[in-house]
């Protein structure tokens, strides 16, 4: 019972993750990009202020699911005397999901900074300096959850 709702906490964790970084770069961005600087740069700081709340709550739970998950199969399997020995598909799943977080953090409390800074002083051509980075590594995580979601679903075997 734990474990499945747990497991369901994992994947709704990820669905937020995944599906606002799909909104925000594919339907958001193009929407804003008619807007002037000073009026774009102040609203995506709000919209990705908001959504990287979400965000931290969810990488925060998908790690912290995650690694419950896989202790509690190891712990099982070890306690009816098998030899546990984590799937190459788990293996890259925990290997790109902490990438993820770290990239998330990266964005959350480095680059998403550097953009509150800017807007705060009113340097456009700086706060659109920031975006730029934080598009990118979002980019950069969007592909590396579909990587993820993908080798969920197909079970990668050794």
């Amino acid at each position: 019972m734990i474990y499945a709702l747990l497991k369901t906490v994992h994947v709704l964790s990820i669905i937020v993750w995944i599906g606002g970084m799909v909104f925000a770069h594919f339907c958001l961005r193009p929407a804003v990009a008619q807007l002037e600087a000073p009026v774009r740069l102040k609203l995506m700081h709000d919209v990705l202020g908001r959504f990287f709340k979400a965000v931290l709550t969810a990488s925060l739970l998908t790690l912290g699911t995650g690694v419950w998950m896989l202790g509690r199969v190891a712990k099982q399997v070890v306690q009816s005397g098998g030899s546990f020995e984590m799937p190459l598909a788990w293996t890259v799943m925990a290997v790109v999901g902490t990438l993820m977080v770290a990239i998330f953090m990266h964005i959350r409390f480095a680059l998403f900074k550097r953009l509150g800074r800017a807007v705060a002083a009113s340097d456009w051509a700086a706060g659109g300096a920031a975006l730029a980075q934080i598009r990118t590594w979002v980019s950069v995580n969007l592909a590396l959850g579909v990587l993820v979601v993908v080798v969920a679903l197909t079970r990668w075997t050794a």
